[in-house]
């Protein structure tokens, strides 16, 4: 029982946090701008909880789409279902379970982010297959990465807002930068066994897309944002993010495997850069 058990949660990437965090801080930073400050402890709690939960639904999913390819590729070869400790049913059975809990608890807010929730979910579906045919599937885990944004929206203001189509753009080019940092650590594998992605499609471009891409996504959360609420604070945090922006460019600029995977790793301590930011230039206003 306690080997099932370990396989679970290495299916839902138990022990890599730093994927579900990539999530929660644009859509924790989200919900502050919609609510103009904290949004209070409901709707943290229904946006923390189902964050966490969507995004190992969405792992449970990937490893089932990705199972036969997985096994050519060195970082994933032992990944339960690839493996083969976990069926393709099992592990989906866990993901439905998972996906279920988290419209509970999206329906606990209210109809216009439940209408938006069904968006949120269509896009998480098409995403592991997109790597067999979009050149650039960071893309679409762009937008799927990103739609915690207008639910946030929909769920303090019942609605959904241009500004929170703004952010979700910024917050895509960002997704873009990271994600292309995690595919040039798995370039070579995914060129033999026909895999597409940023960076393979971007060849020696690769470095200077992703700092490209940073620089999109916090030039427009800093104009976006600081209309809303103006501040010293926020301007410093994003001053903190670019920097760490240019030491994550720094590490991938040989790119190394060890290196870019690191970069990729950190990117969470940018995105609650920017929370911090955002929560603070609210507490001071």
């Amino acid at each position: 029982m306690k080997s099932k058990v370990s396989l679970y949660l290495a299916l839902i990437r138990w022990d890599r946090p730093a994927g579900w965090l990539l999530l929660l801080w644009p859509t924790l930073s989200a919900l502050w701008i919609a609510s103009h400050g904290f949004p209070g402890w409901h709707l943290m709690a229904v946006f923390t909880l189902g964050t966490f939960l969507m995004r190992s639904a969405g792992c449970c999913l990937n490893d089932v789409a990705d199972r036969d390819f997985d096994r050519h590729v060195k970082r994933t070869a032992q990944r339960p279902v690839t493996s083969g400790k976990l069926s393709s049913q099992q592990a989906l059975a866990l993901g439905a379970v998972l996906a279920l809990l988290a419209f509970g608890l999206v329906l606990t807010t209210n109809t216009t982010t439940i209408a938006w929730s069904f968006a949120a979910l269509a896009v998480a579906v098409i995403y592991p297959y997109a790597k067999r045919y979009a050149s650039m599937p960071q893309a679409v885990l762009g937008v799927a990465f990103s739609f915690g944004i207008p639910m946030a929206f929909a769920a303090v203001q019942s609605r959904v807002p241009l500004l929170a189509w703004v952010l979700l753009l910024g917050n895509l080019f960002w997704v873009i930068a990271y994600d292309t940092q995690y595919a040039m650590v798995d370039r070579d594998d995914d060129l033999r066994i026909g895999m597409k992605s940023s960076a393979i499609t971007l060849g020696r471009y690769d470095v200077a897309v992703v700092m490209l891409c940073y620089l999109m996504y916090l030039s427009i959360w800093a104009f976006a944002h600081i209309n809303q609420a103006p501040s010293a604070i926020y301007l410093i945090a994003i001053g903190l993010a670019l920097l760490q922006a240019l030491w994550h460019g720094w590490l991938i600029r040989k790119r190394e495997r060890d290196d870019c995977f690191k970069a990729f790793r950190l990117n969470h301590w940018l995105g609650f850069t920017v929370f911090c930011g955002v929560a603070l230039s609210y507490a001071v206003v």
